[in-house]
């Protein structure tokens, strides 16, 4: 692995983070004190920023490409909304991404009219990570806006098709809730645009529709693909006698069940494709299959890929191909070729009908979502996948590779200590990763400074923060690695593998049936959870804590493990019924994705306790070791509301009451949507809800208590991210510039006091300084201003060291460059200055200040006031250059301590802010003060000659055409080269932090005697 420091070198820690403001210091907060007197709109001035990633990008669902224009593409994203372009893919933007939901299953256009546009939200891939909705949405502009049509507890939405010639005809394949029954599922049809709908197909509570298509030539001609299946937190069940085809010819009034030549008993999902060119010629892949293992595979297929050549009256199987239907069985057939099949999760083609099939090697992901073929040259192949979008022009087989969609997937993160600070997390079905917060480069966060730290589907991500340079990356399973980011070594840490393990983890075979005992080197691996959780303990960095079903702890780094006990229930999952069936050999996509059950999902430890311990489980419980595991108590029973068996998402230890500690339950597994979270001040013997008034329906994932102010708490949430600065009572979401999103992680870095986020859909988000949500209590509520604490700000000198990269391009966003000043107003109108000054008092340079009510952010730019402003545009007729070729910004201020300063009608508000130098300067502090010194001596003398400019054009303009015109026009051509000589050596040393060469000694110096000269023609007599 390359390291690190080829690129952005760990330098001396910058000045140390300034104390929070007195009076807000942990415990000094009356709980509930603030009531409802802090909404989101005073917030809306922190804004957020992203630093992708966008090279791995993420799953994509459904695309819809405008025919008569190809170069427009939607693509819809499992959990980061829709994105358009309007290039053929070279550029991109989100067009759905403030709307109540994130979550999509497909998209559509109309043809005949592409400013329609229908978007079904709620994933339609029935995997354990999968994200929902609130039914259909409707464009009529073409993305810019959308408007909710209804079926809004469908949950599930995989497939809207329009009619062709009338676009107020509607049908919606909605699958329905994917951890439960519900009755709105089924194919609804609409005749008016999607005002009214009614549900022509309808099979019962665990049924819902999967596919639906028209025939191209005759609308009144349809099909739709039933399918019956539910997950849970302990399995899949992914078939029933509810799943099955189905025929219209009646525009979707009725339906019958097609059986003629198609599989009987049981089945999956279903897909459906009609041949363009002849509709009689009709393509569905259908599951079945015996003992399917949870590594995605059935040991003995079944159906497959079927033809019919008469609209679907007969069935001629073709093969048996179909790669793990469950997560997609998207069968496509190419508008001009009826021979030329594709088929995706694996993503493969048939040249003979789907009797044989070439999984060609690629250079995009490997897990395959939907594949466009355009109708007008078969060449031309769009491919969407867990990692993207590819464009092919020779049938699928070369791809340009869009790595521009900032749409990755995190559950997990961490940072570290580095200047600037990196962040690892885990990404769905694409690896884990380490990137940088911010770069020294105009351009920012490019996908380059993200490297890869893991492989499969990436968690947990933990780096010792004592070396910077140890991280503990988890893949799938509790994959456990401990990886030397600078060296690259590796070593695999997993804890109780004795004996290896096997990649097809569980399987019929070996699993479920106790009257067959397990094989030799059977299913070895000991169980863990998906998201398997692992920490270093905040008392000692050689000690680590890891879940399978088992707490494992560590005090090598991982190199051995002692058991501290099986801390679920210890449940059998086989005698747990699924849709009133426990699993067979012939159960479809048996646990699907969830090779294991029970297991751990959350440990903790008190970090004001050494072997205070709390571990959740996927199963309920939370059990408490005051004694590093030697005993146990389970806290579950005593948590009012909490469901049984419900899901423990995250466990917070405070880290300013030893006895305080949070627990986050995210059971929509269970079908239950509600808002789950709790706190306790006994270490876990009793507990009180802290949901207060989030909004209903949010479902937390996450919970973190502030590190400097023990009120202030953040969830992160199904839809959002919120903040309470009561302990619970109150909550407001911090939406300003965010997307709506998933949030599954999040941190306050411990140096720098931002809020990092992981969203699972739109990559990583970070609130730079916090310190305004730490410190707006109600005494400055009260007070109607106050100026929050400055953390320390450093002078970088940014650069552009790339070359033209052109535009298909992710640039995520750097940091505000300077310190970033927060203050809060109580009211509208507010007679507001803000200013600099030296530790003397002395004033350094004026801001401009916002006037909003709420919190307000203005950036400092760590310089001395401005030299000359950018120059004015000048007309085709004017041949000003003006300025001196353009702004000139103030110097970098001296290295120290200054002093910001707030008068908010009449009363003045002070903070001291550590200013230091770009870190990887090395410069004598005497020299370093003489090069500001300099600087600010020239800018003296541009302001000089701008001022002798406004003279020399006053003259010429008042001698007009003359006799002393010609003297005047000359004064003014010299005064203007003078101004724009004196500029050019302006940023000429600005460019280096040190002394005047010779050279510019000289031109100083000349400058000044030509300005002397300047000055004293234009006033004779006058001593200049």
């Amino acid at each position: 692995m390359r390291a690190r420091v080829s690129r952005l070198p760990v330098v001396p820690l910058v000045v140390a983070l300034l104390l929070v403001v007195a009076g807000i210091a942990a415990g000094t907060y009356t709980v509930g004190a603030q009531a409802s007197a802090i909404d989101a709109s005073q917030l809306a001035g922190l804004k957020l920023r992203t630093i992708g990633p966008a090279n791995m990008s993420g799953r994509i669902v459904d695309l819809a490409v405008v025919e008569s224009d190809p170069y427009v593409i939607y693509a819809a994203t499992s959990t980061g909304g829709l994105w358009k372009t309007s290039d053929n893919g070279v550029t991109w933007a989100p067009v759905f991404e403030h709307e109540a939901v994130h979550s999509l299953g497909t998209v559509t256009v109309h043809q005949a009219n592409p400013s329609i546009v229908w978007v079904g939200t709620g994933e339609a891939a029935n995997r354990q990570s999968v994200g929902w909705g609130d039914g259909v949405y409707k464009s009529v502009d073409a993305g810019k806006t959308w408007t909710n049509m209804g079926l809004r507890d469908s949950k599930h939405i995989a497939r809207i098709v329009v009619h062709p010639a009338n676009p107020d005809i509607v049908f919606v394949a909605a699958t329905g809730h994917l951890w439960g029954p519900n009755p709105e599922r089924g194919l609804y049809r609409s005749l008016d645009g999607g005002r009214a709908w009614t549900r022509v197909l309808g099979i019962n509570d665990d049924t819902g529709v999967t596919d639906v298509a028209m025939d191209p030539a005759d609308a009144s001609v349809m099909y739709a693909a039933a399918y019956q299946r539910r997950r849970s937190a302990f399995g899949f069940h992914g078939g029933g006698p509810g799943s099955g085809l189905y025929k219209s010819t009646d525009g979707g009034a009725t339906w019958r069940l097609l059986t003629n030549g198609l599989p009987a008993g049981d089945k999956g999902r279903i897909g459906i494709s009609i041949y363009r060119k002849d509709p009689r010629v009709v393509y569905v892949s259908v599951e079945q299959g015996e003992r399917y293992n949870a590594s995605t595979a059935y040991e003995q297929r079944k159906a497959g890929i079927y033809r019919s050549d008469d609209k679907g009256e007969t069935w001629s199987h073709m093969s048996d191909w179909n790669p793990r239907p469950m997560y997609a069985s998207q069968i496509r057939v190419d508008p001009n070729d009826d021979r030329r099949i594709y088929m995706v999760n694996a993503y493969s083609f048939s040249d003979d009908g789907g009797k044989t099939f070439t999984v060609p090697r690629q250079s995009l992901h490997g897990d395959d979502r939907v594949v466009w073929i355009n109708p007008r040259d078969s060449r031309h192949v769009i491919k969407g996948d867990d990692g993207g979008i590819g464009i092919s022009y020779d049938r699928g087989l070369k791809w340009l590779y869009v790595s521009s969609l900032p749409v990755s997937q995190f559950y997990r993160i961490d940072a570290d200590m580095q200047t600037p600070y990196w962040v690892y997390g885990g990404l769905q079905d694409n690896g884990s990763w380490a990137g940088p917060s911010a770069t020294y480069t105009t351009w920012g966060v490019l996908n380059e400074h993200w490297q890869r730290t893991g492989g499969g589907d990436g968690f947990f991500n933990v780096i010792d923060r004592s070396d910077n340079r140890t991280l503990y990356t988890a893949s799938q399973y509790l994959g456990l690695s401990r990886l030397d980011m600078i060296s690259g070594d590796r070593v695999d840490i997993r804890p109780d593998q004795a004996a290896g393990f096997i990649q097809a983890r569980r399987n019929w075979t070996t699993w479920g049936r106790p009257d067959v005992p397990a094989p030799p080197l059977g299913n070895a691996m000991a169980p863990a959870n998906w998201d398997a959780p692992i920490i270093i303990s905040p008392h000692d960095a050689t000690t680590l804590y890891a879940g399978t079903n088992r707490l494992w702890k560590s005090t090598n780094r991982g190199d051995t493990w002692v058991s501290l006990g099986d801390r679920t229930t210890g449940v059998d999952r086989s005698t747990l019924p699924l849709m009133g069936q426990r699993p067979t050999r012939d159960t479809l996509s048996l646990d699907d994705g969830i090779p294991y059950y029970p297991t751990i999902t959350a440990i903790a430890e008190s970090p004001k306790v050494k072997g205070l311990l709390y571990v959740g489980t996927d199963d309920g419980n939370v059990h408490v070791s005051g004694d590093d595991g030697r005993t146990w108590t389970d806290a579950a029973p005593k948590i009012p509301g909490l469901p049984a068996s419900a899901w423990i998402g995250g466990i917070e230890a405070s880290r300013h009451d030893a006895d305080v500690v949070y627990v986050a339950s995210d059971n929509h597994r269970s079908n239950d949507y509600r808002n789950h979270l709790f706190r306790s001040a006994d270490r876990g013997r009793t507990w009180t809800s802290i949901v207060g008034d989030l909004p209903d329906g949010r479902v937390v994932r996450t919970v973190r208590e502030d590190p400097r102010n023990a009120n202030v708490l953040y969830v992160g949430t199904e839809f959002g991210v919120f903040v309470s600065v009561d302990r619970g009572a109150h909550w407001v979401e911090i939406k300003n510039n965010m997307p709506r999103v998933a949030i599954n992680d999040l941190m306050i870095h411990p140096r720098d006091n931002d809020l990092i986020l992981a969203t699972h859909g739109r990559g990583i988000w970070i609130l730079d300084s916090v310190s305004s949500l730490q410190e707006l209590t109600p005494q400055v509520m009260t007070a109607g201003a106050g100026l929050f604490s400055i953390r320390p700000a450093a002078m970088i000198r940014f650069a552009q060291p790339k070359a033209h990269a052109g535009d298909m391009i992710f640039r995520g966003e750097n940091p505000p460059a300077g310190a970033i000043v927060d203050y809060y107003l109580g009211r509208a109108g507010a007679q507001v200055a803000l200013s600099v000054h030296d530790a003397s008092g002395a004033l350094i340079t004026a801001l401009e200040p916002l006037r909003t009510p709420g919190v307000n952010r203005v950036v400092w730019n760590l310089r001395h006031a401005q030299v000359a402003a950018p120059p004015r545009r000048a007309s085709a007729s004017d041949d000003e250059e003006g300025g001196g070729g353009g702004g000139l910004a103030g110097p970098f201020v001296v290295p120290g301590t200054y002093i910001v300063k707030l008068v908010v009608d009449g009363r003045t508000f002070e903070q001291r802010v550590a200013v230091s130098d770009d870190p990887r300067l090395v410069v004598a502090p005497a020299a370093r003060t003489e090069w500001t010194a300099t600087l600010l001596r020239i800018g003296d003398l541009h302001r000089a000659v701008s001022a002798l400019v406004d003279a020399a054009r006053t003259a010429a303009d008042g001698a007009g055409a003359g006799a002393a015109a010609p003297e005047a026009r000359e004064r003014l051509r010299i005064a203007r080269e003078l101004q724009t000589r004196v500029g050019s050596l302006y940023r000429a040393v600005s460019g280096h932090t040190g002394p005047l060469t010779a050279d510019q000694r000289q031109q100083l110096q000349f400058f000044d005697e030509t300005r002397a000269r300047l000055a004293a023609q234009a006033s004779p007599g006058q001593n200049r």
